[in-house]
């Protein structure tokens, strides 16, 4: 193969595991994206460990041409928090004074193609798909599909989020703001 030839992507990365882990682990996101529906941010919270990192990125433009050449723009992230920046947004939220969120937007959150990619001692690896919508004000509505990668930890008798990558398929963001988890 020569150097101008398209790169495939890797296979995707399936680890086996117990249906039971698999239940577990769905009912896991599930729950989080319940309380996240339900505007329940402080026990969210909770449900991070506290060397979390939560980035979301947009997806990158690169031109076929590029792409042989295994050239990638660089990745744009839109954020980029800890446990720490991820308690303020939620106090600013509690304040009533962010505009973007008065009135509080409505949010629905699917998760689907949950996948464990890797499992190592306490943590797990998972990759799935999602979608959120945001309905805010009368014509405020608008539709976030992507990928993400996530790492939790056990804790007790459930899990922690250790790391959450998101991806959105949006190359532009269409939106006026991000003012919701996703």
């Amino acid at each position: 193969m020569d150097d101008l030839s398209v790169k495939t992507h890797p296979p995707i990365n399936v680890c086996k595991t117990s249906p039971e882990l698999q239940h577990e682990v769905e009912r896991f996101l599930y729950l989080e994206a319940a309380l996240q529906d339900e505007h329940r941010f402080r026990e969210w919270l909770e449900f991070l460990s506290e060397d979390v990192r939560y980035t979301l990125s947009t997806n990158t433009l690169a031109q076929a041409r590029d792409r042989r050449r295994g050239i990638v723009p660089p990745t744009t992230y839109i954020f980029d928090d800890n446990k720490y920046t991820l308690e303020r947004r939620v106090a600013r939220l509690e304040t009533g004074m962010a505009w973007a969120e008065e009135p509080q937007s409505r949010t629905r959150r699917f998760i689907a193609n949950v996948r464990i990619t890797g499992q190592d001692n306490d943590e797990v690896k998972l990759s799935c798909n999602y979608i959120v919508h945001r309905a805010a004000k009368a014509r405020d509505h608008h539709t976030f599909y992507g990928t993400r990668h996530d790492t939790l930890r056990r804790h007790g008798n459930g899990w922690l989020v250790v790391r959450r990558d998101l991806e959105l398929d949006e190359f532009v963001l269409m939106t006026a703001n991000i003012s919701i988890f996703l």
